[in-house]
């Protein structure tokens, strides 16, 4: 494992660090480790439109539609114009 040393930081700074550790319930260094690999990590790949869709109105549920039976035969589009 590697150590790294920060020189020059804000007390300001320190101090933020030291409250949100211990609203984590860890030490300081553990929180800059959790801040430091949260930082560099790649983004998960953010799911499709149709998915992020799907999972925002799934507690609506869906709709139940009776599609009528075709009665004339499926054609060509027209593609001439």
């Amino acid at each position: 494992m590697a150590a790294v040393s920060i020189r020059d930081l804000d007390d300001g700074v320190k101090e933020r660090l030291r409250v949100r550790a211990a609203r984590h319930g860890r030490s300081m260094e553990a929180e800059i480790r959790m801040i430091l690999a949260e930082a560099v990590s790649e983004p998960a790949g953010s799911p499709d439109l149709f998915t992020t869709l799907l999972d925002r109105f799934a507690e609506l549920g869906g709709a139940e539609l009776e599609l009528p039976q075709r009665t004339t035969a499926p054609r060509a589009a027209d593609l001439s114009q």
